[in-house]
């Protein structure tokens, strides 16, 4: 168990705003008609044609689709991986359009944590170790690293192995790590790859929770991309995207529409 309900850190979304509406939720990620095209005539591909898509802060949106759709793209665009071939793109208050690429990066060290499938640690760093890796690349370094990076373990659960390598953890807390170094900075969105792929149930349970948890800041946005029908009863809202459009967009928890349990095919 995480024990993350005493933890002051993970702020719970301003009572203040009803339930059932979204209108004060800040909007952290706005796309409006992202295309990507990938390759060189004649053999190009329009992964992505035309998306629109806000990010809330306060909210745990799950992107679901098929395997090609454009999820990973879309992702990698939303983060500042990728710039789109056509479209527009603000991320946390900041226009993206003729950014340089040193730019983008500067702006994806600033405001964009990622949690990837395959965690991604370093196996010769201990967990605090990793989480200050990330820190450094913010520029933040020294004992206000280990500080800050200390604190990241404890909100997701893991003050008491912040020791620890890789090798001597579980698969579930090392993505807790994971999630802990995209915590570090307090960046304004939390981008997630296929967080529970690696999990057994429970462990996946658990990092879903904590996402989950991690949304409710009013300050920042998740996103999380999965093909895990296990993960649809955490989502705020969840979107699904088929041949580079999104399909759909639904709200459960307000419209009080019941989760499916297997995604709609479109």
């Amino acid at each position: 168990m995480f024990g993350l309900t005493a933890i002051p850190a993970l702020k719970a979304q301003s009572a203040s705003a009803p339930m059932n509406d979204t209108s004060s939720l800040k909007v952290m990620v706005e796309a409006r008609g992202i295309v990507k095209v990938l390759g060189d005539a004649p053999n190009q591909v329009k992964v992505l044609k035309g998306v629109d898509l806000d990010l809330n802060a306060g909210e745990l949106t799950l992107m679901m689709g098929p395997s090609g759709s454009g999820k990973t793209t879309l992702l990698s665009i939303l983060g500042c991986i990728l710039s789109p071939t056509e479209g527009q793109l603000t991320v946390a208050g900041h226009p993206t359009q003729g950014m340089s690429k040193e730019g983008l990066a500067d702006l994806r060290r600033r405001h964009v944590g990622f949690v990837f499938q395959g965690y991604n640690l370093v196996p010769t760093l201990t967990a605090v170790e990793n989480v200050m890796l990330a820190l450094d690349l913010r520029d933040i370094n020294g004992p206000e690293a280990h500080d800050m990076a200390a604190e990241a373990l404890e909100q997701v659960g893991l003050a008491h192995r912040i020791k620890a390598s890789p090798s001597k953890m579980s698969g579930g807390e090392k993505q807790r790590v994971a999630i802990a170094r995209s915590l570090a900075g307090s960046p304004s969105v939390i981008l997630a790859d296929e967080p529970t792929a690696a999990l057994d149930g429970t462990n996946g349970r658990a990092v879903m929770e904590l996402l989950a948890q991690v949304a409710q800041d009013t300050n920042r946005a998740v996103l999380a991309v999965t093909h895990d029908h296990r993960t649809l009863e955490f989502a705020d809202r969840i979107v699904r995207i088929d041949d580079g459009r999104i399909a759909s967009s639904e709200r459960p928890k307000i419209d009080g529409t019941s989760v499916p349990s297997e995604p709609t095919a479109h």
